[in-house]
């Protein structure tokens, strides 16, 4: 009958542009779609955001 918004998180995926190592953390302001973001942590090559995405959680 009544309908109850679920909270979401907004989530930013970062992978790697040498090794395509994939990273998900939590959105910051300021991540924009394919900007470079810092240095991978297994090969030292650049990492760029690659999604941004929302997840709703149940209560």
């Amino acid at each position: 009958m009544f309908s109850k918004e679920k909270p979401v998180i907004a989530y930013t995926v970062e992978k790697c542009t040498q090794c395509n190592l994939e990273r998900k953390r939590k959105f910051n302001d300021g991540d924009f779609l394919f900007t470079e973001t810092s240095k991978c942590d297994s090969c030292n090559g650049l990492t760029m955001i690659e999604k941004i995405f929302g997840e709703s959680i149940e209560k």
